[in-house]
């Protein structure tokens, strides 16, 4: 039998590099004066003649950064997640490095860049530095999640991607791949920090020459998930900056409104949904691996005091920032 090539489910444009003509028709869009986090849930007004809150980041030691090469199973479902822990999984989020999900077992629905879209076995979804996403699984969801450096020589790519193996071959490479990053990560054997670049290496190469068989399909076919795309991408690069729905849509060059009808369309969830679920996921990473004081993770992500972060971290999560740290 001919050799089925594997399919590649999306492909989008770098992130951050969409133009504003790409994303959507301006809507005499105009700046929107600076409003709390808590008024985007209920406020997607037009904006009106008010430049954004340029709030500068408080000089705060953030989350000392992980070890570059790492490998960690996946074994989450709707049976195995505790409801205290399925943040982790369901909220939106993005890593400081590039990042590999392999999906050996399981189904469910992934959202990258703002785009929903289904996942199940066999499926690889690449994730480029600061890449907005998260996914929720359908029962039992088993594979890996691969953090490389981002390292030039690796010339992994761009934007995100998504594939779907079903050729045992190929799903046995990668998964040996990946299996042999994480034997030189656990060992201590002579030469294993050339072992891990080799290995890594070899994924990166591998990734290329999948792409370079498979047939193009668009992440954001059109003006919509553009839209979404340019938003998640926006969020990540303004998240610690106080930023409310109406500052991004005047960003981007639309209205709230316009913007939010994007989202839905996109991944049937509104603006001011993901902004707050992107902040809440930040918030409650900081509570749980930080001993940062919650006044400083406050003004870390932009509140204006720590009792108004506390209010609306509870009316988002049925907790209080405190009660959270307790239980993480």
């Amino acid at each position: 039998m001919p050799e089925t090539k594997p399919r590649k489910i999306f492909q989008s444009l770098p992130l951050g590099e969409l133009s504003k003509g790409d994303v959507a028709k301006p809507e005499a869009a105009k700046r929107a004066a600076a409003m709390p986090h808590s008024a985007q849930a209920t406020s997607e007004a037009k904006p009106r003649n008010a430049k954004p809150r340029k709030t500068p980041a408080p000089n705060i030691p953030d989350i000392p950064p992980q070890s570059a090469y790492r490998v960690n199973t996946l074994g989450r479902g709707t049976g195995t997640l505790s409801n205290v822990n399925k943040w982790r999984t369901e909220a939106m989020r993005s890593h400081r490095s590039p990042t590999l999900l392999w999906f050996t077992r399981g189904q469910g629905r992934i959202t990258v860049a703002g785009v929903t879209r289904g996942f199940g076995p066999h499926n690889l979804i690449y994730l480029p530095t600061r890449t907005m996403y998260g996914f929720e699984p359908v029962g039992q969801v088993m594979g890996y999640t691969v953090h490389l450096p981002d390292k030039p020589s690796f010339a992994l790519p761009k934007e995100p991607l998504h594939m779907r193996f079903r050729e045992v071959i190929q799903q046995n490479e990668i998964t040996g791949m990946i299996e042999g990053l994480q034997r030189e990560i656990d060992g201590d054997r002579p030469g294993r920090d050339r072992a891990m670049e080799f290995q890594a290496g070899m994924i990166a190469v591998w990734l290329e020459r999948q792409m370079s068989v498979m047939p193009d399909y668009n992440l954001t076919p059109d003006a919509s998930r553009r839209l979404a795309a340019a938003y998640t991408a926006l969020v990540e690069s303004k998240l610690r900056e106080g930023y409310t729905v109406a500052q991004f849509a005047a960003d981007l060059g639309v209205s709230p409104t316009h913007l939010t009808r994007a989202c839905n369309i996109a991944c049937g969830r509104s603006a001011s949904a993901i902004l707050a679920d992107r902040v809440h996921f930040e918030a409650r990473r900081m509570l749980s691996e930080t001993d940062l004081p919650i006044k400083q993770i406050a003004q870390k992500l932009g509140f204006h005091s720590a009792a108004y972060f506390s209010r609306a971290f509870h009316k988002h999560t049925g907790q209080s920032p405190r009660a959270f740290r307790q239980s993480a």
